[in-house]
């Protein structure tokens, strides 16, 4: 063979070689199972059987020399224990959700497939054989002893077995995701995570705690919700999840952002409201026209704010428009708050201004009602827009003076018209009517008098 013919006969060796390192070191007839992000879980985790994964780079030398023992393995092993195969650097998605960060990763996935155990063995058949005996001995010992039996077992947690822990944390899946979050009006945060992960599940009761304050804070509009990455690789692939736990900030219209927040309930909450509030319209400035604006208002949120404006003869309509004004200004800056805004014309509801002291006089005047405690703080200062932060700021660290509501519950309300924008008018005269009156008879009596 000619010089020529050796190079060309060397490269050829090269190209096979390479050829071969860059495809899958298993072929449809060796008795390991090719896994990939399509049937990993319709194989592995809805499988009754134990399984040996092995997670491999085609490139990587270990896994390499691994290759012949691992077929050997899973030919002894077959009918007993399935053995499984993942090029992880193909599918890198399926090995971030099981924490490969090595090569080869060897993970044995018995009765609880969400919680598999890393193989610490040695890297022989024999070994490995050896292993997955003594796994399925376990597993059969566990179910004879009622402790497990297939995919259920193990599920401790209240994530996993649906407790009532997590009652306000939404589960989503691959079929579920799009409609509920894609398509809603509402901010979601979403928790993507693995259920073997340890800081899931440290997260897990903050998650399930700040989700119900959230609720309720922001009556809905803010939804905490979570995925199980391990489970629902489609929607772990398309948001690039590489470990766990990840949350991401989804509002309509946006793309998805990385939460970079603390990850205890306050911290999850404080982010939930700012979110709220950027998003949220101000608050409604409701006029006290009768009991059930007054109830339902005071009833829906943790604070009242009650305004008594002068009457509408004392300001008209453009001094009491100066002091709404300033009202929904204060109402739009405080409105991650949640509180809720009411006013109400100086004489109209004398039995409210009387239960919290205000009376007929100083006005205008505001008082801040808890409703559900039946207490309350008045504003002492000016009723300006200064003025009126320095009160709110107050109250929203817990300080202040309050009182009881007097009676310890609201008076009755009176029916009123709504107020109809314009300025008031004095009441008319009536006027009076002399046509009658015989005015000789009334100079007579007064030159008798």
């Amino acid at each position: 063979m000619g010089a020529f013919g050796v190079r060309r006969f060397l490269l050829g060796m090269v190209s096979c070689s390479f050829f071969l390192a860059v495809n899958s070191l298993y072929s449809p007839s060796d008795d390991v199972i090719e896994l990939t992000p399509t049937n990993f879980h319709k194989e592995v985790i809805h499988s009754d059987s134990l399984w040996l994964v092995e997670f491999y780079a085609p490139w990587c030398g270990h896994c390499q020399r691994l290759t012949p023992e691992w077929k050997k393995a899973a030919t002894a092993l077959k009918g007993i224990v399935k053995v499984g195969a993942v090029d992880a650097d193909k599918h890198n998605s399926l090995g971030g959700q099981y924490g490969v960060r090595g090569f080869p990763t060897i993970k044995i996935f018995g009765a609880n497939k969400n919680r598999p155990e890393d193989y610490q063995g040695g890297r022989t058949s024999d070994a490995i054989v050896d292993a997955a005996l003594s796994a399925v001995r376990s597993m059969v010992k566990d179910r004879l002893s009622g402790r497990g039996g297939g995919q259920s077992y193990g599920k401790q947690s209240s994530r996993e077995s649906g407790g009532s822990g997590k009652k306000d944390v939404i589960d989503l899946t691959d079929d579920t995701f799009d409609k509920n979050v894609l398509n809603s009006e509402d901010v979601w945060l979403v928790e993507f995570y693995a259920p073997w992960c340890g800081h899931c599940k440290n997260l897990e009761p903050e998650w399930a705690a700040a989700a119900t304050e959230v609720k309720e804070q922001t009556k809905g509009k803010v939804k905490l919700a979570a995925v199980d990455a391990t489970v629902n690789q489609m929607l772990a692939s398309r948001y690039g999840i590489r470990g766990f736990p990840t949350i991401k900030v989804f509002q309509k219209g946006e793309e998805p952002v990385d939460y970079e927040g603390g990850r205890t309930k306050s911290d999850i909450v404080a982010r939930a409201l700012d979110l709220f509030s950027d998003n949220a319209p101000p608050p409604e400035l409701l006029e006290i026209i009768n009991e059930d604006v007054l109830k339902q208002t005071c009833d829906a949120h943790q604070l009242c704010i009650i305004s008594v404006l002068p009457h509408i003869l004392d300001t008209g309509a453009a001094g009491r428009n100066s002091y709404l004004e300033v009202m929904l200004k204060l109402a739009d800056k405080y409105k991650k708050k949640m509180w809720g805004w009411l006013w109400t014309e100086a004489g109209a509801q004398s039995d409210l201004e009387n239960s919290f002291g205000i009376g007929g006089f100083g006005y205008p005047a505001m008082a801040a009602v808890n409703a559900r405690k039946m207490k309350f703080a008045l504003l002492k200062g000016s009723f300006s827009e200064q003025g009126i932060n320095e009160f709110l700021r107050e109250l929203s660290v817990g300080r202040g003076s309050t009182a009881p509501v007097g009676g310890g519950a609201f008076p009755k309300v009176n029916t009123v018209e709504p107020w109809d924008g314009k300025d008031g008018e004095l009441p008319v005269e009536e006027d009076i009517d002399l046509s009658d009156v015989d005015l000789d008879d009334w100079d007579t009596q007064k030159d008798e008098l």
